[in-house]
């Protein structure tokens, strides 16, 4: 039976990372089995809420990330649940720790790493991660997520620590717009339709789920019917939901704010490949270093804004109709 799309309210909100940190430390309040680790960054990563409300179970590591990360993986050895925190350009730094100390021996260990992709803005290409989620998708037995917005943020965390096993996620340094109600419904590897649709389907994730539906709004003004897709989780995929999508639509367009290579469009492109082949198109950063400039800025100069994702499934809806 196909779920009910979940409302969509399109107001400016609060960033993911200060969710992320008001979220844990509400959950402070209702489990004592976590900690939270630092790389001194806390008022960079929103978990200075979690420092100010729960400080014994707040850890500060200094800017030694890889230590940090190999800290984690002991501390859950012992029956702990520690939540790594950095950006995600460190968190880079840190894959080795990550793949030994706690994918290796799955340690039940999340991390979560904030000013990912070309949202880092003005800290140019040194700061912006635009390859952390094909690293960690890599790693065997790593869950891999990036939500769309605050309210998913929080559920999404609230979720990942009940979730046995590791994981890494997607935070987020700007305002981000709101885009579900407190009805909203996160689980750990299902995706969902934000908006139906025949003619083509977006797929997206992180900031890139309310572009895919500004987008939709452009194709629709043109009689394009664009199903959009939330695919908060990348690993492990809803293969379902991507194989009805092609099934139905025939066409499809993958969103992130991310190299094209190995994060979501190269999940997606997998499930197609070994089930339903189908035209694809892939908006994201096309195999290059970011640069500084403002997040919407950078958005519109590498192609990722709503315009672009509608450009890409006009392609997408071509290639459809030559075959």
């Amino acid at each position: 039976m196909k779920e009910a799309a979940p409302a969509l309210i399109g107001t400016s909100g609060d960033s993911l990372r200060e969710a992320f940190g008001r979220a844990l430390a509400e959950l402070g309040a209702e489990r004592s089995d976590f900690v939270v680790c630092d790389a001194d960054i806390a008022g960079g990563t929103g978990t200075h809420h979690f420092r100010k409300a729960w400080p014994d179970r707040f850890y500060q590591f200094g800017i030694a990330e890889q230590n940090m990360m190999a800290a984690a993986g002991g501390m859950a050895a012992t029956g702990l649940i520690p939540f790594v925190t950095t950006f995600a350009v460190f968190a880079l730094r840190a894959l080795e720790q990550a793949r030994l100390q706690i994918a290796y021996p799955r340690r039940n260990v999340k991390i979560v790493a904030s000013h990912p992709g070309l949202d880092v803005g003005p800290d140019g290409a040194s700061a912006q991660a635009l390859e952390d989620l094909a690293a960690y998708r890599a790693l065997p037995g790593m869950t891999v997520i990036s939500p769309a917005d605050p309210v998913e943020m929080r559920l999404a965390t609230r979720a990942v620590l009940a979730h046995d096993g590791p994981v890494y996620m997607r935070s987020g340094r700007s305002n981000a717009r709101v885009l579900f109600d407190d009805n909203h419904e996160f689980r750990i590897g299902r995706g969902r339709e934000l908006r139906p649709g025949t003619d083509v389907t977006l797929i997206a994730c992180g900031v890139e789920v309310a572009r895919a539906l500004d987008a939709a709004g452009i194709l629709a003004a043109e009689g394009i019917a664009a199903r959009v897709v939330n695919m908060a989780t990348i690993k492990p995929l809803d293969r379902a939901i991507v194989e009805r999508a092609a099934r139905d639509t025939g066409a499809i367009v993958t969103a992130e704010d991310h190299n094209v290579i190995g994060g979501l469009g190269g999940a997606v492109a997998e499930a197609l490949a070994e089930g339903t082949p189908c035209p694809v198109e892939f908006v994201g950063v096309s195999d290059r270093f970011g640069e500084s400039g403002e997040p919407e800025e950078l958005a519109e100069a590498y192609g990722l804004t709503g315009p672009h994702i509608a450009a890409a499934a006009r392609r997408a809806i071509a290639r459809k109709r030559k075959g």
